[in-house]
């Protein structure tokens, strides 16, 4: 096996992430329906966030709280309990990707250590890995609201690899299914990158991932090869 670490993103890439499912079953426990045009709505409002988190232009808690201050007022909440209710329902509904259980068996057995490194947020993170029993397959879990950076700048790799000690850069792989966060963050720290690209989309200019795969199980057979 050429690589000695492989590091993951978490959502869509181990685990689905149905976020109009997920909202529309914490907007139930407010007793509030939630149907598709007001999930546009909720992304017209979520989406430029993310963008301006990946550029370290807000914080994870600016992000997680101005997304829900609108909907939190009609309900009586707060944007932080609204936006915690959210990451619970998020834990209820989680399944692990087809193909991932099987991936991460196999790199245990061939001694691969494995970490995740995901823009996500820690409250989903330690109650989905023990639902989904996963805790056990990564040595370490970076997330981007503890660290105060998020990919794709490379101080967050950078602080992985710190974490990691003396390694190869060569022998480490980021896998993920964002270009513009996990294929370009791994670029520009060095290391060799996989972009999943479940739905066959074109790669944005600029970005060149080592590895193409539209499935885990694709990854799988790739890194048994090397």
């Amino acid at each position: 096996m050429k690589y000695q670490w492989i590091l993951f993103d978490a959502d869509e890439t181990l685990f689905h992430f149905d976020a109009f499912a997920g909202l529309q079953r914490m907007f139930a426990g407010y007793g509030v329906e939630f149907g598709k045009e007001e999930f546009i709505e909720y992304q017209l409002v979520n989406k430029p966030l993310w963008i301006d988190y990946q550029n370290n232009e807000i914080t994870a808690q600016q992000l997680q709280e101005t997304r829900f201050e609108e909907w939190a007022k009609k309900v009586g909440v707060t944007p932080k309990a609204m936006n915690s209710a959210f990451m619970m329902a998020m834990a209820e509904i989680c399944t692990p990707l087809d193909g991932a259980r099987e991936l991460l068996d196999s790199l245990l057995a061939s001694n691969v250590k494995m970490g995740i490194i995901t823009n996500g947020f820690t409250e989903l993170q330690k109650i989905r890995l023990e639902r989904t029993e996963f805790s056990h397959y990564f040595e370490l879990i970076v997330i981007s609201e503890q660290v105060g950076i998020a990919k794709p700048d490379k101080r967050i790799f950078e602080h992985t690899f710190s974490m990691i000690g003396n390694v190869d850069l060569s022998t480490v792989l980021m896998v993920g299914d964002n270009p513009d966060s996990d294929v370009l963050g791994g670029m520009n720290s060095g290391i060799d990158t996989c972009w999943l690209n479940v739905d066959g989309k074109a790669c944005p200019e600029g970005v060149k991932p080592t590895y193409e795969v539209a499935s885990l199980s694709e990854l799988k057979t790739i890194l048994k090869s090397l």
